[in-house]
């Protein structure tokens, strides 16, 4: 059965490349018109299979055979889908899954699966099917659940996922016309918070569905600390902290009112801001996250810092601007941990620890800025320090020249068995020094992960080692021009930035 599988899958690829190579000059108006509806018809039928594809991939794990550790990874990373979530979820849905005890369940929504099937629909209709379904309440009853799921479906083959949308609305307020059905369970189930990709301006969009209780604390901060004239960052004597706080003068609030020209989003959103600096300052994100100060940690390079210009990247993944960085500096305790000859620094423990030090996570971090294995998007706070030379259980030592940063599940991913991977250090090239990544059973080069650190992609060859003899100095001064720009130094805020060189590779 597979091989009459994979033969009909080549005749599909041969048949597509003669149909590249045709083209639709000798149609008519209509017929041209008739070949782009049936074109889409055919993409969507092949999406109703490329589910089924997904399902036999994650019925017998077959992802580990292409070196994934989990059924997203291979959907985002060997696909290359945008949001494996949503296709995973499409999955779930839309194919006839397996129960416990080995029997075929039909699909949740079989209107909409025999829709997609058909060719009415595409991933995005589906999409707004199933938002639609997720807000049925839990306590509607089957038979009127499956009848929304028919009419959505229905409407799904004749109208755009908009319209999917505002009809799915009219659907729900006649599944509970008086709102009596919906229970803590929906409330649970819809509650969310997402924080957005970065754009081109390096700003963030923030979404949330928030439960009736958050809603409420959310809406008391922001009563007192986005009132006008409060946590105002371009006003310098604007108070900090909430309205009726100790210590508020409240004629210099009235004053700092007068002068506030934001909107009541930017009040919103400055109000969160000094939440999270509060947050910070008062100790409440604990003393260490994966052997990291719970606080702003940021990697630049020696002219980054000596031209003001470029982009800083943090253990959690964010890219700052330099102006940010100095911004921030500015205000805090300033700890600058270069590893250049390692400054003295203990970085090699031997066998004497297993746990990479404190000194050591950020020494990895300056070098790496991410999980290390190739198109992981994990950040540095989400990785542990992986023995790359010698797995610890084996013998391996903590040090330095040995270790590189992994997420949980590539960390565990390194192995001798099928399906693993092995770290071997890379030799020359700009990534010399580093640990790359080689799939068990290939010949491939080791290649490292470029994703937190794009410059090296754009860097042919390794920059030339910078000359550190007087770069605190420099710093001071930047910070010192910084203050004479502004105004007169504030007190420091107990938070921590660092910055970290990560242009000289640690060799051993």
């Amino acid at each position: 059965m597979s091989d009459s599988l994979i033969d009909d899958y080549a005749a599909l690829h041969v048949l597509l490349d003669r149909i590249v190579k045709r083209t639709s000059d000798a149609c008519s108006e209509l017929e041209v018109a008739e070949l782009a509806i049936t074109h889409e018809h055919a993409v969507r039928k092949m999406g109703s299979i490329g589910l089924q594809r997904i399902l036999d991939v994650s019925d017998r794990e077959a992802f580990r055979s292409v070196q994934c550790t989990k059924l997203d990874e291979f959907v985002g990373q060997r696909l290359r889908i945008q949001n494996p979530r949503r296709r995973l979820r499409q999955v779930t849905q839309l194919t006839e899954m397996h129960a416990m005890t080995g029997e075929k369940l039909p699909p949740r929504c079989p209107e909409t699966a025999d829709a997609m099937a058909d060719g009415a629909l595409n991933h995005e209709h589906v999409d707004a099917v199933l938002d639609v379904m997720a807000k049925v309440p839990a306590a509607t009853p089957p038979e009127m659940r499956d009848l929304a799921e028919e009419q959505l479906a229905e409407i799904a083959r004749h109208h755009s996922p908009r319209e999917i949308t505002r009809a799915g609305a009219r659907i729900l307020s006649h599944l509970d016309p008086d709102g009596d059905l919906p229970d803590e369970r929906d409330r649970a189930r819809n509650r969310s918070l997402s924080l957005g990709a970065q754009d081109t301006l390096g700003m963030s969009k923030l979404s949330a569905t928030l439960d009736p209780t958050t809603r409420a604390l959310f809406e008391v901060l922001l009563a007192a600390w986005a009132k006008p004239g409060m946590n105002n960052p371009d006003d310098e004597l604007s108070p900090k902290g909430g309205a009726d706080g100790d210590g508020i003068d409240q004629d210099q609030l009235r004053d700092a009112a007068s002068r506030d020209c934001r909107t009541q989003a930017q009040r919103n959103h400055d109000a969160l801001n000094a939440l999270l600096r509060a947050a910070a300052d008062g100790g409440l994100y604990g003393a260490s996250h994966r052997g990291l100060p719970p606080h702003i940690v940021v990697s630049i390079s020696e002219a980054q810092l000596r031209e003001r210009a470029g982009i800083g990247h943090t253990t959690t993944g964010t890219d700052l601007p330099m102006s940010e960085i100095v911004r921030l500096a500015a205000q805090a305790q300033m700890y600058l941990a270069v590893f250049d000859d390692h400054t003295g620094e203990p970085l090699y423990f031997g066998r004497a620890k297993r746990l990479a030090s404190e000194s050591q996570r950020f020494a990895t971090f300056a070098e790496y800025g991410g999980c290390s294995k190739p198109g992981c998007p994990r950040p540095f706070s989400h990785t542990e320090a992986h023995h790359a030379e010698q797995d610890w259980a084996n013998g391996g030592n903590t040090d330095i020249t040995d270790l590189a940063p992994a997420c949980g599940p590539h960390n565990r991913a390194v192995h001798h068995g099928p399906g693993g991977w092995k770290t071997v250090k890379i030799t020359d090239g700009s990534d010399r020094g580093k640990y790359g990544w080689v799939a068990n059973g290939t010949s491939d080069p080791p290649r490292t992960n470029h994703l937190h650190r794009p410059d090296r992609i754009l860097d042919d060859t390794a920059p030339p080692d910078p000359d550190w003899s007087d770069i605190e100095h420099r710093l001071e001064l930047i910070l010192a021009d910084h203050h004479s720009e502004a105004r007169p130094p504030e007190p420091r805020e107990p938070w921590i930035i660092r910055v970290i060189d990560y242009r000289s590779p640690i060799t051993g």
